[in-house]
């Protein structure tokens, strides 16, 4: 089911400067934003949306995945579907009673990997082949094993895991297992995300100042990294194909920022720190909503938001259930 919404993002045509304070998020990804826009009465076509025919092939042919959750604690339920940004061919991917975390599509859009964590388990990552329909465990380490990212040409695996203790940023050869650790800090370094280009990548880091993260830029030619300002709380980057624009979680609303100018356009509250993704074309994005269902329990929402406009369109849950970290793949 779809909703129209007409919002205006909130745009602050400002430079950020300055050195910004930072902390660790916890890695465990999800949460649900707030919506800032009012809803209308659901179209009755797909067709009959702007935002959907507007769109170029490469995002209205892609795959949103995202994560259902129903239940609390012990009884958790959590589904991974894929569905296209019209709100057609929803499948459902995988269903474990516990947590399912943080999806990332391959740059091909062939692969999802995720973080599952069943019952008196570590999460651990796994890799969904679209054209087979299977998933492979792919890292088991014991910690905590989340946010996996692809490398452009998706011979290699960026994730975060506490195995030496502390979270740090690994880099998987998925052709033989090849591991290497890429952060050494005594901090938390957490959400790695790659650049198309292959040549870096952005990450979480409360190295500065814990409980209070920012985003740094790791260069794979210098092994370095250098601090994304973003003036304020900042976490969960994603860096946009074209590399010009970053999504991320700013301060407890989703967010993108033109990261030549810093000029950053908030598009809703995040009541529980849900950013936005991008789509691959850049032009879209897209991020879950809280909704209450009458039973008085909380449902959600997917939103697709036009990054040159101010309307935006809702895809309904499947069940009812709560929605998180959504990510759209070719």
């Amino acid at each position: 089911m779809f909703e129209t919404i007409t919002s205006k993002p909130t745009t602050n045509n400002i430079t950020i400067k300055g050195a910004m304070t930072i902390a660790i998020l916890a890695a465990l990804t999800g949460c649900q934003t707030l919506p800032s826009a009012e809803m209308k009465k659901p179209t009755s076509t797909v067709d009959s949306n702007p935002l959907t025919a507007a769109m170029p092939a490469v995002d209205r042919q892609g795959h949103i995945a995202y994560v259902e959750e129903q239940g609390v604690g012990t009884a958790k339920i959590s589904t991974l579907y894929s569905i296209r940004p019209d709100g057609s061919d929803r499948q459902l991917i995988e269903q474990v009673k516990g947590y399912i975390y943080a999806p990332a599509w391959s740059a091909d859009g062939q692969m999802l990997a995720y973080s599952k964590q069943v019952p008196r388990e570590h999460p651990k990552i796994y890799i969904y082949d679209r054209q087979s329909k299977t998933s492979q465990l792919i890292v088991d380490s014991e910690g905590s094993n989340l946010s996996a990212s692809f490398s452009p040409d998706g011979q290699k695996l960026l994730y975060s895991s506490t195995v030496g203790g502390n979270a740090d940023i690994y880099e998987r050869r998925l052709s033989d297992g090849s591991t290497k650790q890429l952060t050494t800090l005594p901090s938390t370094e957490v959400q790695p995300s790659y650049a198309a280009d292959g040549k870096s990548f952005v990450y979480t880091s409360d190295k500065v100042r814990a409980g209070r993260p920012s985003i740094y830029r790791y260069s794979f030619a210098t092994q370095s990294a250098a601090l994304v300002s973003t003036g304020s709380y900042a976490a969960s980057p994603q860096l946009s194909m074209d590399g010009q624009r970053m999504a991320y979680l700013n301060g407890r609303k989703a967010a993108i920022m033109v990261l030549a100018t810093g000029q950053v356009t908030n598009l809703a509250e995040t009541g529980l720190d849900e950013p936005a993704r991008l789509s691959p074309s850049g032009q879209y994005s897209v991020y879950p909503t809280r909704t209450s269902r009458v039973d008085g329990q909380t449902g959600g929402s997917l939103v697709i938001h036009s990054l040159s406009g101010s309307t935006s369109y809702a895809i309904s849950s499947k069940t009812g259930g709560a929605i998180r970290s959504p990510v759209w793949g070719r």
